[in-house]
């Protein structure tokens, strides 16, 4: 007779074997390549995390780009783009579709090269030799013309801002052969030569007669080429009126330090802009980058800016949506959890830690739906207590204060489950790096197995796995009641409530690339 300690009947369905460990060691499963793919594009900044270097995740991701087909990876690059806002990672994946299909490549480059920025960041990843050659090649050259021939002079001008390669490199890179006899002046300037000024667009001619003191009139042109100069406080207010919003909020410090503010007038029309719905969703503004801008704001910058900001933080979130039924949020409090959300850059690693991120999103979720419970967790669930009429800020503070210690996905399963508490959707905020309550003899991870024990009181709850830091593993497996979500864009918001109404399955994301058109 077999031993019936070791093979008692269970109930409930079987947890499904891991099928790899995560950096700490501990059981994890292996995400699908199109799906880990997606999670490091969205969110790979190439900066040093808790777990992974730099140049390792470089390798992975040119190595996942070779393993997709051709046409997920062209559209993965664009969603990332477009969807994700990424800057670097679209250039990758377009730099490693150059060599593997010309037509799709060609299709691709047209979605995500919009700027001079994103132009010069693709020669800069072509040439580097990272996905196997260090030329343009013949069809990304050409496309790099018509780019620099279809581009606007604003466009040019504005892509001029920045080196490594600058746009002057590239314009002598690939010999672009101008349109017309003022697109050629054009060239000719960008790269120093000598050249007719009155053949110069208007505004470059505006700005050379302010530099050689000819004129006193501000031309309107990036603030960066005016910063040589010795403006007056006046210049800098209409240097400040005429920025984008993403500029002013990320100049509010420098700009009060020049004089920018010095009137009631200048700093009405700053917050104003500051806190405009329609400019705060044409910029694309992301969450943790005003939670960035706050932390790092000057005491010297207006209080009325600060106001402002605090409300650009609540309608940036404005999309987050109520969710029908009890919701649990469960952010990872743990050490790992303190290394910068972008990753460690030489010279700009960013303030904003992971945790900063889960307590924002845990903070965000919680200011719509304020009967969610909140379980902060790190080897044990931590007892907090927030105010949903308070700010996003304030809660997301009082979160991430709590840091520290090991990482223990399943602790708030497991605290749900001593107390026969119910929930329709639980929702974790984690790096996924789980190593306690590991039992080598048991199956799966122990997240799996407490979801399972819920999961026969709460038969319809759903589990969707936020992964800040996503590294290719995750502690819950791939199937119909649980969704792995790697990154922190706003559409997460979106995914986790299709997702929880059931309108979307557990292929949410990958099937939303694979819906992009070419």
């Amino acid at each position: 007779m077999a031993n019936r300690s070791l093979f008692a009947s269970s109930n409930g369905r079987l947890v499904a074997q891991s099928t790899g460990v995560n950096h700490s060691g501990a059981p994890a499963y292996d995400l699908a390549a199109p799906h880990k793919l997606a999670q490091l594009a969205m969110t790979g900044a190439f900066g040093g995390g808790y777990y992974r270097d730099a140049a390792s995740q470089m390798r992975e991701l040119i190595a996942l780009a070779q393993k997709v087909s051709p046409g997920f990876l062209a559209r993965a690059a664009v969603h990332v783009r477009e969807r994700g806002h990424m800057k670097d990672t679209p250039c990758v994946l377009l730099a490693v579709l150059s060599l593997r299909d010309p037509a799709l490549f060609t299709k691709a480059f047209l979605r995500i090269v919009t700027s001079g920025k994103m132009l010069r960041n693709f020669v800069q990843i072509m040439r580097s030799g990272q996905v196997g050659r260090k030329s343009l090649g013949s069809r990304p050259k050409a496309l790099v013309q018509d780019w620099l021939n279809r581009a606007t002079d604003a466009q040019l001008l504005s892509g001029s801002v920045g080196q490594s390669p600058s746009l002057a490199n590239v314009i002598r890179m690939v010999h672009p052969h101008p349109r017309d006899p003022g697109r050629e002046a054009f060239y000719a300037w960008l790269i120093g030569r000598p050249v007719d000024t009155a053949l110069l667009p208007e505004n470059v001619q505006a700005l050379l007669a302010f530099r050689s003191g000819q004129s006193d009139v501000l031309p309107d042109v990036p603030f960066q080429l005016l910063g040589s100069l010795d403006l007056t406080g006046a210049h800098w207010e209409m240097v400040a009126r005429r920025a984008t919003w993403q500029t002013l909020r990320q100049g509010l410090n420098m700009f009060t330090r020049n004089g920018a503010f010095g009137n009631a007038e200048a700093v009405a029309c700053a917050a104003a802009t500051l806190r405009d719905p329609e400019r705060i969703g044409a910029a694309k503004a992301m969450p943790y980058q005003l939670m960035a801008t706050l932390r790092a704001l000057s005491p010297d910058v207006d209080p009325a800016l600060a106001d402002a900001l605090h409300d650009a933080m609540e309608l940036s979130v404005s999309n987050v949506p109520r969710i029908a039924g009890r919701v649990v949020i469960c952010p990872d409090v743990s050490g790992s959890m303190s290394s910068p959300v972008t990753g460690y850059r030489p010279g700009a690693t960013t303030t904003i830690r992971c945790i900063d991120v889960a307590a924002l999103v845990a903070a965000a979720i919680k200011r719509i739906n304020r009967d969610a419970l909140v379980l902060p967790f790190e080897r044990g669930v931590c007892d907090v207590a927030l105010e949903p009429r308070d700010t996003i800020m304030t809660n997301a503070t009082r979160l991430a204060a709590i840091g520290g210690g090991g990482t223990n996905c399943a602790a708030p399963l497991a605290w749900l489950n001593e107390r026969k508490e119910r929930a329709d959707l639980v929702i974790f905020i984690s790096d996924n790096e789980s190593w306690m309550s590991v039992d080598r003899n048991a199956r799966g991870t122990a997240l799996m197995r407490e979801w399972e024990n819920m999961k026969q009181r709460c038969p319809r709850a759903r589990l969707v796995c936020i992964d800040i830091q996503p590294y290719g593993t995750s502690q819950a497996s791939e199937r119909e009641d649980i969704l792995n979500i790697g990154g922190f864009s706003d559409s997460v918001f979106d995914q986790m409530a299709a997702f929880g109404s059931g309108e979307a399955g557990a292929a949410y994301w990958v099937k939303e690339i694979e819906r992009e058109v070419l």
